[in-house]
């Protein structure tokens, strides 16, 4: 059995910023990355819309899983802040927090990332304006990759790192066992023992998750999903946001219910895509730094939060029952004009043709009333009225509503200050944690896991 000083399991940001912090600090570290998923190179989602037109149940999503992560085929946005995305800095402090994340920036960016924007929020009329709407604009700094930068800055990451740390892909750890001086790994083709364990796996490996936690009896809790739409809108409509901040995370509390309803992943110039993870299609969207790739819209999510009290624990599952819906009577994704909504009736191929809204994503015209509970449709529909206060056209009956978008959230997982577990030696980071639910966040939850373990060492 092989035997190495740290083991991570998940090569998604989390793990890999871990294993860039472990060798650049303590290079005479043997250091081992277990990934259920395939190197970046070789993922590759099957479907292609003619052959093979659903999910055929891979053995690991491209998608979700292989180098890079969740976020290797994202807009490649890293949020610097601690308003959201996650909470880091309740742990390790929010001034270390800022500067964990300033940290990878500067590792982004030395490794292909120059040519991107940094947008700094330092608009203080739009914040004004959106105060005065009851709409309240989040502070953050942004680094846009950008999809096709994202993807380069990853590739010469793995680089740096394949002659110094070892990488397994195609593998899934079964079981981590706590011996009396090492762990135990062991999978289908794989059994490995270390002095530290490092978990990120994301949000994908969530019910992987569950069951670690449950074997090794460390405390967890689940209550929150976030569920909602991408809006699809012409360029000009949020421009001047944009232009100025890029990502507009804006969070407004309906009246009706006092529900809170935020904007999500925006994407300037961008495309609405579709993904298929484990057999359920969801909507999100991509942008691109090449202005050669832009669109004439801007495209973004608009999410309703849910947190569920007791006895409620299933809250990921209460989010894929409604997709699965969407899927089934939309055969994938649907799409409805903002205007068919508001009067109540299904959207048509035709409609959406005469609108002055393209579409970029080849959905199902339909009618989302139908899929989405009335509770968080009228918060979304009080949301769009909001912003139109502050973006005028907003609530144009031409603007599209693709649907469902799920922000699943994993459990979250009894971690303490260093983001080590109650069993000694195995940290816990990323979003598979629940600590952290952004590219930012988790890169710097690996950097900060890292360093601990070398302090330790």
């Amino acid at each position: 059995m092989e035997k190495f000083n740290v083991a991570i399991v998940g090569a998604g940001p989390g793990g890999i910023f871990a294993a860039y912090e472990l060798h650049k600090l303590a290079p005479s570290l043997s250091v081992v990355v277990i990934e259920k998923g395939k190197p970046l190179e070789k993922r590759k989602c099957p479907i292609d819309g003619v052959k093979i037109r659903s999910c055929i149940n891979c053995p690991s999503c491209s998608i979700m899983n292989g180098f890079g992560g969740a976020g290797a085929f994202s807009d490649g946005k890293y949020n610097i802040t601690n308003e959201f995305g996650g909470d880091l800095y309740q742990y390790v402090g929010a001034k270390q927090a800022i500067e964990l994340m300033e940290y990878v920036d500067t590792i982004n960016v030395e490794n292909g990332g120059a040519a991107s924007r940094l947008f700094a929020n330092d608009r203080p009329d739009i914040a004004k304006l959106c105060l005065q709407n009851d709409l309240h604009l989040l502070k953050a700094k942004v680094r846009h990759l950008g999809t096709d930068i994202n993807y380069v800055v990853l590739e010469n990451l793995f680089n740096a790192l394949k002659d110094h740390v070892k990488f397994v892909f195609d593998t899934e750890i079964d079981t981590i066992e706590k011996g009396e001086d090492v762990f135990v790994l062991t999978g289908k083709d794989l059994s490995v023992c270390a002095d530290q364990v490092i978990v990120s796996t994301g949000r994908s490996g969530s019910k992987w998750m569950e069951k670690i936690c449950d074997s090794l009896h460390i405390p967890t809790e689940s209550s929150r999903i976030d569920i909602g739409v991408r809006v699809e809108v012409p360029y000009d409509i949020f421009s001047d946001m944009t232009d100025a901040l890029y990502e507009s995370k804006i969070v407004y509390r309906t009246r009706r219910y006092q529900d809170k309803v935020r904007t999500f992943c925006m994407n300037p110039h961008g495309v609405v895509v579709s993904e298929n993870t484990n057999g359920i299609i969801t909507v999100n969207g991509h942008s691109y730094e090449d202005p050669a790739r832009y669109t004439d819209n801007t495209n973004f999510a608009l999410l309703v939060s849910n947190h569920f009290t007791e006895p409620f624990h299933q809250s990921n599952q209460y989010g894929e029952s409604i997709a699965r819906l969407s899927n089934m009577l939309g055969g994938g994704v649907i799409v409805q004009r903002f205007g068919d909504l508001i009067r109540g009736q299904r959207s048509t191929q035709e409609r959406i043709a005469k609108g002055f809204v393209t579409p970029t994503l080849q959905a199902t015209p339909g009618d989302l009333s139908l899929v989405i509970p009335k509770r968080q449709l009228d918060d979304i529909i009080e949301m769009i009225e909001a912003l139109d206060r502050v973006c005028p056209g907003m609530a144009s009956d031409d603007t599209l509503l693709y649907g469902i978008e799920v922000k699943f959230y994993n459990m979250q997982v009894a971690v303490d200050e260093d983001l080590e577990t109650c069993v000694k030696g195995l940290y816990v980071i990323g979003d598979c944690s629940g600590v952290t639910h952004s590219l930012s966040h988790a890169s710097a939850s690996g950097v900060y896991a890292a360093r601990r373990i070398v302090e330790k060492l």
